[in-house]
């Protein structure tokens, strides 16, 4: 069988949480931008359907994962009080698993053998932390009951990887990476910090690692970059582990901003060469899909100065 033909650097858009603000003209920013692949980190609305429908036409090779909100009205306890449908006729966690289709990667793969990677999805609809949350929910949708059985799931997909090089894929971040409220999965609300985390995505992805194959990232969202008890201090989106796995949080919220010029849009651009993240660029486009700002999140060649490595 001859192996595919894999382009030395890959373009990946992240896109974090969109809470509805997604709209026709980001699908078409994403093919002028000429992305290889974009990355769906979840929350897209509480069960919002059509903003999922319209994500679900995006024609670049895609991966998806669902956010907590995105199971809003039928896991949480406000939400399933709050539901505005009849749960016992329509189901809106199904229509926008549906609309997805394999782009959906929670609990599961999607091979990308024309970029050399497999991307693997994490626990969808998580809303993080080390306590195990929506146990109905998980139960009746996905025959889950706890972190064990979340991690075996996890496990499983990135054990039947066609690829070596792996992305991770979740809505919340592996627990780890910090408990300060400013870290990547810092909780940044009420009196006191912790990590938020997902511990059965730490795990499995650390088990894939100890397995050989490479992780070269690991995307996700949900914890704001903004915090909310402190106006002047953003939230660290970056970090590596001592395997050389780049763990990015991409939740900048709000991801569209209204101006007198017309609504501005971001992306968040990853460039991976040969396995490796070069480069996370935070780019903001103006109605005619220019470049009007660019932000470095993270550049290999300055974090290797820094450490002195050649």
């Amino acid at each position: 069988m001859t192996k595919p033909v894999q382009q030395p650097t890959t373009t990946i858009a992240v896109i974090g949480d969109i809470h509805d603000l997604w709209e026709l003209a980001d699908n078409a920013a994403l093919k002028h931008l000429g992305v290889d692949l974009a990355l769906f980190v979840g929350d897209y609305g509480n069960e919002a359907v059509d903003v999922v429908r319209t994500i679900a036409a995006v024609d670049v090779p895609k991966a998806a994962m669902m956010g907590n909100h995105d199971a809003y009205y039928s896991a949480s306890n406000k939400g399933i009080k709050d539901c505005p449908y009849d749960r016992r006729r329509e189901d809106w966690v199904q229509l926008q698993l549906d609309l997805l289709g394999e782009a959906h990667v929670g609990f599961g793969k999607r091979e990308f053998p024309q970029f050399g990677i497999t991307v693997v999805g994490g626990r969808p609809f998580s809303w993080g932390g080390s306590k195990w949350r929506y146990r109905k929910f998980y139960r009746d949708r996905f025959d889950v009951r706890n972190f064990d059985e979340s991690v075996d799931l996890i496990l499983a997909a990135a054990d039947e990887a066609e690829q070596n090089t792996l992305i991770f894929v979740g809505h919340v971040g592996p627990y780890g990476l910090g408990a300060q409220p400013d870290d990547p999965c810092g909780k940044d609300w009420g009196s006191h910090s912790g990590d938020y985390g997902d511990p059965d995505f730490a795990e499995a992805i650390a088990l894939t690692q100890q397995s050989g194959k490479k992780i070269p990232l690991v995307a996700f969202g949900h914890m704001h970059h903004k915090l909310k008890n402190n106006t002047t201090q953003l939230r660290k989106r970056v970090a590596i582990d001592p395997t050389g796995t780049l763990y990015f949080n991409a939740a900048n919220v709000p991801r569209i901003e209204q101006t007198a010029q017309g609504n501005q849009r971001s992306f968040s651009l990853v460039t991976l060469t040969q396995g490796i993240v070069e480069s996370i660029i935070l780019i903001w486009l103006n109605e005619a899909f220019q470049i009007i700002s660019e932000e470095i999140i993270y550049l290999a060649s300055q974090y290797k100065s820094r450490l002195h490595i050649k």
